[in-house]
């Protein structure tokens, strides 16, 4: 994020345009859940990304905290009352790139939430939890998948709390062939890098390193509503 408040440079709008296609659903999530239809949804959330692409004005995130997550619901709020109908417009006649939706992942997931009470901000915050918490997952397969461990990846991922019906680590020693031992220096190790990748990840999304742990801490907070 720090990247993407930088002057007009093209890495500053790789960085920008880089968090809006990462961070789009749980804003379309919330969208869909103030009471928007799935067209006026995906056409309100493309209509916003292209705005916030087009001013690249992250100047307001300082008064977020520096949380690009509270930026963005904020700014959309803000949006959604004042300008969206214009600006949808004005986007539409310049041919702006739209920010490409996978609206069926997103819309399983309203459904899922439309059963409990939770409200659209919670849901909005849940779901940037668990996007980013994907990322990290991906980027690790990704460095085991390059080391050709990808088995011991899908294994060992095994082992991460509140993975449902989890195998214990003997488990995961017999379908992999290790000791009860070299099965928890691999553990050890698997989660010491997904945890940097985790405070790394959130490091794109705020404004300065020191404010990382506070919002892991928030992200978890709001991960066990």
């Amino acid at each position: 994020m720090v990247a993407a408040q930088e002057e007009e440079s093209p890495a500053a709008e790789a960085a920008l345009e880089t968090l809006c296609r990462t961070y789009w659903k749980p804003l379309y999530v919330f969208i869909r859940r103030e009471g928007l239809s799935r067209d006026d949804a995906r056409d309100l959330t493309q209509g916003f990304f292209a705005l916030i692409l087009e001013r690249r004005d992250l100047a307001a995130v300082r008064r977020e905290k520096g949380r690009f997550r509270s930026y963005l619901l904020t700014a959309c709020k803000h949006f959604m009352t004042d300008e969206w109908r214009r600006a949808m417009a004005i986007k539409r006649g310049k041919g702006q790139r739209p920010i490409p939706l996978d609206e069926k992942g997103a819309e399983e997931q309203i459904a899922l939430a439309s059963a409990d009470r939770m409200t659209p901000e919670l849901i909005y915050e849940r779901h940037w939890a668990t996007t980013l918490l994907e990322n990290v997952l991906g980027r690790l397969k990704e460095e085991y998948r390059a080391a050709g461990n990808s088995r011991g990846f899908d294994a060992l991922k095994q082992l991460l709390p509140d993975e449902p019906g989890a195998p214990s680590q003997a488990e995961i020693g017999t379908l992999l062939g290790l000791t009860p031992n070299a099965v928890r220096q691999a553990f050890y190790r698997f989660r010491q890098r997904y945890q940097s990748l985790l405070r790394e990840e959130i490091g794109h999304t705020v404004a300065s390193p020191g404010e990382v742990e506070d919002e892991l801490r928030h992200l978890i907070s709001v991960l066990r509503r």
